[in-house]
């Protein structure tokens, strides 16, 4: 089973426990050689728990979908008896949970086999993953000098590496789709409330954050979202109702769609060529498909820069909000958080409660605007970032200008341009692996649909996967042991 563990995705794996071809003890020693193996120049795989997994696979899995497959979880939320977190902070370092959130009890019913977390930045701020409580930067298996992305970056770094085939993430800026495309995998936000975020959170992010899911195919995200979607009780929103699953809508094609690509950024800045590369080969291929393809060029009224500086004060609220609350009233020591969030604590002093309404507004206006563009497209077609994957010290959370880092110059809204703004329009949104540069690092091509449009845009990625796979792109790394020596 070693040998060809990594031959198999989550659903692939499921189908050996099933026919007794492995069994999960079998599965979970492969996942632990491969993190022992792997983790020591990746940095991604944390709070292992290996009696806990045991004691599970012991006790009866679930009849599920995934029954025996290892499974990784973000070292962020997903709150899980047995599971402690540090949320990628010294300060909140081993957290024991008593309780088990939604999502997790969701997955727990698919079979998985949960045994460790994965690697966030601080509280889940940035589009890299870089955190002292983890003595350094999570690495991207694709190149070691460069990130994996964020901020469920070790999880993209875990997948892509084979430690796993599918881990646990969550996007409230783009933080699934954004290691997705980092590590030339798979990753879907789904419409807003799609998925529970109970019973801890109101909601996380004034609305954007989201649970997710890395994989390396699209049908295993597909059947993690099937097991897991829902509402909860008592969750503010309410996504609206598909009527077929995500599995489901694979099978079929989609429909003809009207496409607009952009080159640049929605602001009509420029971006990298390999990712004007990777739109024009994508709208070409859209077009083969027999799609209307045209480019399309954003209005400036649509304003995204408002929309980032609005999400801007929500998050740096959010994030003086959680530090807040763990010291209690307390004395805070400061060595104990990184540069930015201490930035992120100076800038929400200035802000009033007027100040975060009046963002909430602008985030929730500017999804308005961006709506009305799906009135003249059903897809968006972007890369997912504006470069490739960047090198592991860009991005570093030792500034403690919190606006600057996160809107000004090389900042992380000039990296990533394109994530967040489907955070605060609630729209699905997902990165395909379906490009790589002459250097053999992955460019996420990024497909967005309107409100509620998930099944329609798990259509046409299943097209997409179809007439351009990734998988032999993938196996390269993994025919190279899961990390690409240069």
């Amino acid at each position: 089973m070693h040998d060809d563990y990594t031959d198999y995705d989550a659903t692939g794996l499921a189908e050996l426990v099933a026919t007794g071809q492995a069994s999960p003890h079998e599965l979970l020693d492969c996942a632990l050689a491969q993190t022992a193996k792997l983790n020591p120049s990746l940095n991604a795989v944390v709070m292992q728990r290996e009696d806990t997994a045991r004691a599970m696979i012991d006790a009866g899995l679930p009849d599920g979908p995934f029954k025996g497959v290892p499974f990784l979880m973000k070292d962020l939320k997903c709150e899980a008896r047995g599971f402690p977190t540090n949320s990628g902070s010294k300060l909140f370092a081993n957290h024991d949970w008593t309780y088990d959130s939604e999502m997790f009890t969701r997955m727990r019913r698919t079979g998985i086999v949960p045994f460790a977390r994965t690697t966030s930045p601080e509280l889940g701020v940035g589009p890299v993953t870089n955190a002292q409580v983890y003595g350094g930067p999570t690495c991207n298996p694709w190149d070691l000098t460069r990130t994996s992305g964020g901020s469920s970056g070790g999880s993209g770094a875990a997948v892509a590496a084979g430690i796993v085939p599918a881990a646990h993430g969550s996007d409230g800026g783009g933080s699934v789709r954004i290691p997705a495309a980092s590590c030339g995998l798979v990753g879907l936000k789904p419409s807003r409330a799609r998925l529970p975020a109970g019973p801890a959170s109101g909601e996380g992010w004034a609305g954007m954050a989201v649970d997710g899911f890395l994989t390396r195919s699209l049908r295993d995200t597909a059947t993690l979202m099937d097991a897991c979607a829902g509402p909860d009780l008592g969750a503010p929103y309410a996504a609206p109702y598909m009527n077929e699953s995500f599995s489901a809508a694979m099978s079929r094609p989609p429909r003809k769609l009207k496409v607009g690509y952009v080159i640049g950024t929605l602001e009509g800045l420029p971006t990298h060529p390999d990712c004007n590369a990777a739109v024009m080969k994508t709208a070409r291929l859209l077009e083969e498909l027999g799609h209307d393809v045209e480019q399309y060029t954003p209005d400036a009224n649509l304003d995204v820069t408002a929309m980032m500086e609005a999400w801007t004060i929500t998050v740096a609220c959010g994030t003086a909000l959680s530090v807040r609350k763990r010291v209690a009233g307390g004395e805070l020591d400061e060595s104990l958080i990184e540069g930015i969030t201490r930035g992120a604590l100076v800038y929400a002093d200035t802000l009033g409660g007027m100040d975060y309404l009046n963002a909430v507004n602008e985030i929730h206006a500017f999804g308005r605007r961006l709506a009305a563009v799906f009135m003249g497209y059903d897809v968006l077609l972007t890369t997912t970032l504006a470069e490739p994957p960047c090198k592991t010290a860009h991005l570093k959370p030792d500034i403690e200008d919190f606006v600057a880092y996160r809107t000004g110059p090389n900042g992380c809204f000039e990296y990533s341009p394109f994530a967040a703004a489907f955070n605060a329009s609630g729209q699905p949104a997902i990165s395909l692996p379906l490009f790589w540069t002459d250097e053999m690092l992955p460019i996420g091509v990024h497909l967005a649909m309107a409100m509620g449009e998930d099944a329609e845009l798990m259509a046409l990625s299943s097209q997409l996967e179809q007439a351009d796979g990734w998988a032999d792109q993938q196996a390269k790394l993994l025919s190279c042991g899961g990390i690409l020596t240069r």
